[in-house]
């Protein structure tokens, strides 16, 4: 791979951001034996005009394949973009043939032929996708991709307050969409956590659907009072948006777990709802928002994913939740400076998501970081 280029700008107009980042990336020339790819993000402020932005992109770079999101907020190398229209764009030269874009898949139904074939050919492990937090299959099919590639997914739900855009060569929604990488694109991603567990894992004794009935062979609820402390236990309602389930991944060599909302309690059943299914013999334990700790769990990830590599990264992208960024790291896109700090100056691109994408699992409150070796 030899490089990437790197343009985000903001402002009024659709056309004039474009021409913007357009004159910021410069021209390409077609090398032989490269090809190039388009990673674009764009706030849902422009949503409505991202047919016109693609198409303008495409006819003056002379790039045909295009990868990308809307978003609520977008990212670029040490900025972060939240209510306003704004676009962010990162173009790479990758070895020909070393790619190939994922039309929408709306099922967890298997890859076309032709695809198939390809991800055989060129040992295809590695998926960046982007998917329609409307479809409810989207856990089924980012599982059902992952098996098919054997390997791994990164990306994030589309995030918006109008249309749910999605960019796979054109403008898509509904399902999953996004670029299938071959083993000749040396990558190293890594997750970051929002929250940290207040108390020792339990075992789900009895439950039903999302509902926790009893852990440890006690009443759910009593269990969680007792992890949470006499504070919060007094008046419940001050767990909202603090308090989370976090479920272990079972196997997992660095403690990865799920991230999960508190969905109803019943203090008259002692029961406990989250927004996960359960199952009996399943481990679980309670967590909590923290600022401090996500911020110690990003330089940590980012501190072992420069270890990973042997080289200064090329470029990257981001995907993270809507309640990290300014949410809990602050404004002025203090989330972004410190990966622009820890990393350097690396030409990078991303969006805030409705939830993300790490291997073959749906997280929250996570970030998700690729960075092209």
């Amino acid at each position: 791979m030899h490089s990437f280029a790197l343009a985000h700008a903001s402002g009024r107009q659709w056309k004039s951001i474009t021409e913007k980042c357009l004159a910021d990336l410069g021209g390409f020339e077609k090398r032989s034996g490269f090809e190039h790819l388009g990673l674009v993000y764009m706030t849902d402020n422009l949503a409505g005009d991202a047919e016109k932005i693609l198409a303008l992109l495409g006819d003056e770079t002379g790039i045909a394949s295009w990868v990308g999101s809307v978003g609520m907020g977008i990212c670029a190398t040490g900025h972060e973009y939240f209510d306003e229209p704004a676009l962010a764009v990162l173009v790479g030269e990758f070895p020909e043939g070393s790619f190939r874009l994922l039309e929408l898949q709306d099922g967890p139904n298997a890859l076309p032929p032709e695809l198939s074939n390809w991800v055989q050919s060129r040992q295809s492990r590695f998926a960046v996708v982007h998917a329609d937090p409307r479809n409810g299959e989207i856990p089924e099919i980012i599982e059902a991709l992952a098996d098919q590639l054997n390997g791994f997914l990164v990306g994030g739900l589309t995030s918006s307050r109008s249309e749910l855009s999605q960019f796979s060569g054109g403008v898509c929604s509904g399902g999953v969409s996004g670029v299938l990488l071959g083993e000749d694109v040396p990558v190293a991603t890594a997750l970051s956590q929002s929250c940290i567990p207040i108390a020792p894992r339990h075992q789900i004794t009895a439950c039903e659907d999302n509902v926790l009935i009893e852990l440890d062979g006690r009443p759910a609820l009593e269990i969680f009072k007792e992890d949470i402390g006499d504070l919060l236990a007094r008046d419940l309602q001050r767990v909202a948006g603090y308090i989370f389930a976090a479920l272990p991944i079972a196997h997992s060599d660095t403690g990865d777990y799920l991230v999960r909302n508190l969905t109803g309690i019943d203090v008259e059943r002692n029961l406990l709802a989250i927004g996960e299914m359960v199952e009996t013999g399943q481990s679980i334990q309670f967590c909590r928002r923290d600022a401090e700790a996500a911020e110690a769990d990003l330089v940590r990830m980012l501190s072992g994913l420069s270890k990973r590599t042997d080289a200064p990264p090329k470029g990257g992208l981001y995907f993270s939740c809507l309640a990290r960024g300014p949410n809990m790291f602050g404004d002025a896109s203090q989330e972004l400076k410190i990966i622009e700090r820890e990393l350097g100056d690396v030409p990078l691109v991303g969006f805030f998501c409705n939830g993300e994408i790490s291997h073959r699992r749906l997280y929250t409150y996570t970030g998700v970081l690729t960075l092209f070796t």
